[in-house]
């Protein structure tokens, strides 16, 4: 148990950060990470004994993420005016760092599922190709495809949208 414990709880703010990434709802992300280290307790003896628990438990989270963005995309979503507080109807703080960030982030959210899962997990989340590809089930080749096609995608459109030069890009062009 100790040695879970010292294993997973640093993956925390990662694991968040990522389902956030995915669900661009903090509630629904908070509540994906509480569902992955559920199995991953429940699940600690499955996992194969000297194998990686950080490439595991993102593998974990992102299957989870996935199947539940399948369902919504099934279903919709629906939410009752009546139930809705008053945070769903607020808008966003007008600070200048925070419109950019929105920009990037709706940039970000017209690449395809595949370029963008791969991106998150490589520059943000810090994971090499090999545990990037594991994580999402994929070849290695597939996954450095993917990113190249994502970076250059990702470029192109923070270029096409007038947010200037492409120098934001340069923390993601590191190759692991």
């Amino acid at each position: 148990m100790h040695d879970m414990m010292t294993l997973v709880e640093p993956l925390i703010p990662s694991l968040r950060r990522y389902a956030r990434s995915l669900l661009r709802d903090p509630a629904a992300a908070d509540d994906l990470v509480q569902d992955c280290l559920e199995r991953v307790i429940s699940r600690w003896h499955q996992r194969r004994e000297g194998g990686d628990a950080r490439t595991w438990v993102f593998t974990i989270l992102h299957n989870l993420a996935m199947n539940q963005l399948k369902r919504t995309s099934r279903r919709g979503i629906h939410v009752e005016i009546d139930e809705a507080g008053e945070s769903a109807f607020a808008t966003p703080a007008p600070q200048e760092d925070h419109m950019q960030l929105h920009h990037v982030l709706k940039i970000l959210t017209a690449l395809p599922e595949e370029q963008r899962t791969v991106l998150l997990l490589v520059s943000v989340e810090d994971l090499s190709y090999s545990e990037t590809a594991e994580v999402l089930g994929v070849p290695l080749g597939t996954v450095m495809s993917r990113l190249s096609r994502g970076r250059h995608r990702l470029a192109t459109l923070i270029e096409n949208s007038g947010a200037g030069p492409t120098r934001q890009l340069a923390s993601l062009r590191s190759i692991k």
